[in-house]
């Protein structure tokens, strides 16, 4: 499995930075956002490290649609049942700002800070 070594999540894979840990496996872990735009903001990253949706190919197809599958069951196990959304940014004007993909999904009662 591919890593960086000065990246963030990276290191929040690899257990030497904490974080609010919701789900971990061999190929994904999921983490409460640090800085959350709404009532529950969660994030999906792969532990390889991926750069962004622009480095995304076809041999990537299965892990993102466990990271779609994912999703919603976490979702439900944190109390949401009124809808969420997705967002994955992308590059510098996608406003990307940790540069490893990662799926942002945000839920839970209106309003949120952002978004």
């Amino acid at each position: 499995m591919s890593s960086d070594p000065n990246c963030l999540f990276c290191k929040i894979a690899a257990g030497q930075i904490p974080a609010s840990k919701v789900h971990e496996d061999d190929e994904l872990i999921a983490f409460h956002d640090i800085h959350p735009w709404a009532p529950v903001h969660i994030l999906i990253v792969p532990k390889a490290h991926i750069a962004s949706m622009e480095a995304v190919g076809p041999e990537h197809a299965g892990l993102l649609g466990r990271m779609m599958a994912l999703s919603p069951q976490l979702m439900r196990e944190l109390g949401v049942s009124n809808g969420y959304r997705h967002v994955i940014n992308t590059g510098a004007d996608g406003r990307q700002e940790v540069m490893h993909l990662h799926l942002h999904v945000m839920g839970g009662p209106r309003p949120w800070a952002k978004g």
